[in-house]
């Protein structure tokens, strides 16, 4: 029965299917496991016992009456702290909204729900979003599965460490500069990051309503697939039958490669190179409208952010963690024209970046250009700690700012993944070139 805990939650599904697990006693596992942790208090903010128990009760009885609601039918997955639950504290990983407790479920956990998702609980996560790190010494600092004094990336900093130490099937999560796929590629996991607009954000906490997205942290590339066509209520992509073969992946030469440390860079160039003896085709190109589009990146999210939360900012600024208060106050002196240009400004870029990487399967390059950075100096160090959350989100934050889907795969070294980025509103198609490259990889 533990080994339930690492298996993906398609094998769960299938193995409920079958009839070999009971749902019941699947959740039973890994409440478990969660309360006997040792960082439950890190990783889960709060944990929704009675909730999972009677969704797992009415997952079992469907099973047992040939009555499953699709694959993933009783297999329990936690929840970052900024999707709205019924009756259940959601409060963003910040003081401000502490106690919040709101009336419905958000629009992607009542799909999961109907689907027959178990909610296990609420996961800790950056405060308000606004970090890459998973730092947030004002509720909990998931630790990393690889080093457990570092910080797991952020902000789907819980998600990920849920999944990790296997207390949790799946992780859901939200992505606005890179929240899904750090903290999944410094824990070793696959990420999505879904194009905007793709999966709905009713009742989900806005950082940037213009740039978030939500998306899975889970074992495999399968269990991407299916989650994604479960938050959308959508059909699932065909992952059968893909090959690498003939296969056209870009390698970004701007920016992305600079200042790359030596862990993943070898492990990237050790997974490009895998990639190519499965049949890929590797092509370098260079886009040089990248630094203007990197130059706008700032005031565009911090003018969003500060748009939202000013008012609960400014109320009780002092409850703030002083990065992120820092962070956010920079849209206080974003003027509106220059907020309008850059916005202009930003949607040319998207039009040349889609039309130059068109004839592509997949951009790709390293998911950080860092390994997970020392927690206890990362507190201390205010110097230390901007110059890591800007590098953890650098290559992420590419596939933000040209609005296109992007997933991150493991590539064997530990923290370091490898990104395939690809066109707005392919995820079906860049599933497919992620699920050949999964295998690849393995």
């Amino acid at each position: 029965m533990q080994d339930w805990r690492w298996m993906t939650a398609a094998d769960l599904g299938r193995g409920i299917g079958a009839g070999d697990i009971d749902p019941v006693a699947l959740t039973e596992v890994y409440l478990d496991a969660i309360d006997a942790h040792e960082f439950r208090d890190r990783i889960y903010a709060r944990v929704t016992h009675e909730r999972a128990r009677a969704e797992a009760k009415a997952a079992s009885e469907r099973a047992k009456a040939g009555l499953r609601r699709g694959p993933l039918d009783g297999v329990p997955v936690s929840w970052k702290d900024l999707f709205d639950t019924a009756g259940i504290g959601t409060e963003a990983g910040t003081a401000l909204m502490a106690g919040r407790v709101p009336e419905h479920d958000a629009v992607v956990l009542q799909a999961g729900t109907a689907a027959g998702l178990v909610c296990l609980g609420k996961t800790h996560m950056s405060e308000i979003a606004f970090s890459g790190l998973g730092l947030n010494p004002i509720t909990a600092t998931p630790p990393c599965v690889n080093d457990h004094d570092a910080v797991p990336g952020g902000s789907s900093s819980g998600a990920a460490a849920s999944v990790a130490f296997g207390l949790a099937a799946a992780g859901i999560g939200s992505d606005t500069g890179g929240s899904v796929r750090i903290p999944s590629a410094w824990n070793d996991l696959v990420g999505l990051k879904t194009t905007h607009g793709r999966l709905s954000l009713d009742g989900v906490v806005p950082l940037c309503l213009t740039f978030d997205t939500v998306g899975p942290l889970c074992r495999s590339v399968e269990d991407a697939n299916l989650l994604l066509a479960i938050l959308e209520g959508g059909k699932l992509a065909d992952l059968t039958g893909n090959s690498l073969e003939g296969v056209r992946l870009m390698v970004l030469d701007t920016i992305v490669p600079d200042d790359v440390r030596e862990a993943p860079r070898a492990a990237f160039e050790g997974a490009v190179a895998r990639l190519k003896a499965a049949g890929a085709q590797i092509e370098h190109r260079y886009f040089a409208q990248f630094f203007d589009a990197f130059a706008q990146a700032g005031n565009l999210y911090a003018a969003d952010s500060y748009g939202w939360w000013r008012d609960l900012v400014e109320a009780h600024p002092e409850k703030m963690f002083p990065q992120i208060l820092e962070r956010v106050r920079g849209g206080r002196s974003v003027g509106g024209a220059d907020y309008c240009a850059g916005w202009n400004l930003l949607r040319d870029i998207r039009k040349q970046y889609h039309a130059e990487t068109a004839q592509f399967d997949a951009v790709i390059m390293p998911t950080a250009p860092i390994l997970p950075p020392n927690a206890e100096r990362l507190l201390n160090d205010d110097d230390y700690y901007k110059s890591e959350n800007l590098l953890a989100l650098r290559n992420t934050r590419v596939a933000n700012l040209m609005d296109v889907c992007s997933v991150t795969l493991p590539t064997g070294v530990p923290s370091c993944g490898i990104m395939l980025n690809g066109q707005n509103g392919t995820e079906e198609a860049l599933l497919r070139v992620a699920a050949a490259a999964e295998r690849a990889l393995a």
